[in-house]
Formats: structure tokens, sequence, C-alpha cells
């Protein structure tokens, strides 16, 4: 992944400067795209277009890769607090064109989402980072570089999503609260206290070893259990948590 970290500070000031001026939301979107042109390496006039129509609809900027696009961004003024529901309008344009990512920014705070089509519109929020600290740039550049051209390019940003989706808590909880897992933890249990527990207690023990958040995140899981029918061949079967 291309290392921005340089040219992102030569460029902050520009950036910081629509808040620190109160600029309005055009004055954003105009810096924005000079930024992604000298910054994130955008092609001015073939890759980056401004209040693109797309299907009727509109949106701020649209950065396209090898002539398709691959990122929408809805762009706010510099002092406007982020909320979730600004992308409410890029959402809809996303979903109807079957574009994955949406960038919410007012150049200072970078909330990046992906959203999914399987069951309705869902967005999650890939990554939020602020450039108002300066002890956060390091992180910032790491994560805003995921959205330079020779990233997506490469399919970074992709693997990125890929690997934060494989170590979120909803994954690791679905992971855990299986009957393999749960029997090598109830054996190593056993081999230091002495004690022979249930695996449903093990499992209602770590849930309530889990933060309130992550809690949510997971959900009410089941224990997934493995079972042998006939000739040999396994199964999955689920037992309730009752955590």
């Amino acid at each position: 992944m291309p290392d921005i970290k340089r040219s992102l500070r030569k460029f902050l000031p520009y950036l910081l400067k629509t808040r620190e001026e109160n600029q309005n939301e055009a004055d954003t979107v105009r810096v924005l795209c000079k930024f992604f042109e000298d910054v994130l390496e955008y092609d001015g006039i073939e890759d980056i277009s401004r209040e693109a129509n797309l299907k009727g609809k509109f949106v701020d900027i649209c950065l396209k890769v090898d002539g398709k696009v691959r990122l929408l961004i809805e762009a706010k003024a510099g002092r406007v607090a982020l909320r979730d529901r600004h992308i409410d309008q890029a959402q809809s344009y996303a979903a109807q064109n079957n574009f994955r990512w949406v960038l919410l920014t007012n150049s200072v705070e970078w909330n990046l989402y992906h959203l999914t089509f399987d069951e309705g519109i869902e967005y999650e929020r890939a990554f939020a980072v602020s450039l108002s600290d300066d002890s956060g740039i390091d992180e910032a550049a790491a994560k805003i570089g995921l959205l330079h051209k020779g990233a997506i390019k490469k399919g970074d940003l992709d693997a990125f999503w890929n690997t934060s989706t494989a170590l979120s808590a909803a994954s690791i909880g679905k992971s855990l609260f299986t009957e393999s897992v749960l029997r090598v933890l109830r054996r190593q249990i056993r081999k230091d206290s002495k004690m022979l527990v249930d695996q449903e207690d093990i499992a209602k023990a770590i849930r309530e070893m889990l933060s309130v958040e992550a809690r949510e995140r997971i959900g009410q899981r089941k224990i997934r259990r493995t079972r042998r029918a006939d000739k040999g061949v396994s199964g999955t079967g689920s037992a309730p948590l009752t955590a």
C-alpha cells in the first residue's frame, strides 16, 4: 500500500483550513478534489467527477479506477459534525448502482462505510479517523492510504475489509461458541482446576467476560454442535446459549 504520510502532512493545513475558516460545502469539495489528485494520485480529469449524475441522482464526488466508479464521497462543510445518517443519500446512489464504498468527510473527519445488498441495504463503518490531532497522523495516513488509487487497484481496500470482517466480534463469536472450541476449553479447565464443567456454563462465562458492545455485536449465539450421521458423515446442529 502506498505510504501517504509525508504528502498528507504537506496537504494537512489546507484540510484543516476548511474547519478553521468555516468554509462551506462547495469549498470543502474543491479542497477534497485537490487532495484526491495530489495525495491519492487520482487523475483530475479521468478519475474525479463532481456532482456526478448516477441514474438521475447526484453525488458530491465519484472516484474512478480504470474507468469504473469505486468510491462515492459525501462531503460536508468543515465544521459540520458527521453523522451516520449523512450517508443516506449516497447510500441510495450506491444501492442503485451496486457500489460498495461510501466515504463521508468534512475534510478533517473521515468515515468510510462498506455497503451490502444481500437482504436490503445494510452499511457498516469500516473506519473512522480524524486529522484534528497530530498524534493520530500515523493511523490516519494508514487508513486514508487505503483510498489511494493504487491501493484500490491492487485490492488493498477489499483485503482490509475482509480481514476486519474476519476479526470482528460477530465472526470471532461465531467461531468461539462452537462445540469443538468449547470442548478444548473444557478439557483445559479440567486439567487446571480438576473440575469438570458443562459446555453451556463455559459459554455463559465467556459471554459474561465480554463488554456490552461486544455482546451486542455477537448477538444471541447458539453453541454450534457437531453430530455424526450414518456412514461416518458429519453434520452440525446447535443448542441455545442462554447467557
